[in-house]
């Protein structure tokens, strides 16, 4: 198992090898913060605080920004990211009891990872396929349409890591 601070130091290292590569300038900071988040998963405020101090910007700047924006995190998400469609239209064709489904068979909250890191479930308000309702997204691109609670574990099974014995 690899060290974390080994691990932290590398990847703030990389963090800082982007920045100079771009230039250490205030107005990169989106490039720096999009770069932060594919490196660390999510940002957190020590993420924050080494980007503010990097670029010679107040960390509330960056705060600023972190929470503006929808596609930055502050919070550590599973490998892989579920979307629950909870739209009007998914709503009513059962979307909140796919969503009940998953937390309970992944034993986990909305917007949390579960205790291995592998899975998030995140309840989103449109994925703009309400023809389809209720939708489900697994990652950026694995649309499952008219989903019903019963196939949540098949879909869940389909992302499983393979664990090594």
């Amino acid at each position: 198992m690899p060290d974390l601070c080994t691990t932290g130091e590398r990847l703030f290292k990389e963090l800082d090898d982007y920045i100079n590569s771009i230039g250490a300038k205030p107005d990169k900071l989106i490039s720096v913060l999009q770069k932060a988040q594919e490196l660390f998963g999510y940002l957190s405020v020590e993420v924050q605080q080494h980007i503010a101090d990097a670029l010679d910007i107040p960390v509330s700047q960056v705060y600023g920004v972190v929470t503006f924006y929808n596609f930055f995190s502050t919070k550590p998400k599973g490998k892989v990211q579920i979307k629950v469609c909870l739209g009007t239209a998914c709503y009513v064709k059962g979307g909140d009891r796919v969503l009940e489904r998953f937390l309970e068979e992944l034993g986990t909250k909305p917007e949390e990872p579960t205790k291995d890191g592998q899975f998030s479930i995140h309840p989103v308000r449109c994925l703009g396929a309400c023809s389809m309702a209720p939708v489900v997204l697994v990652g950026e691109k694995d649309f499952y349409g008219r989903v019903k609670p019963d196939m949540v574990p098949r879909i869940i099974e389909k992302y499983k890591e393979v664990k090594e014995q």
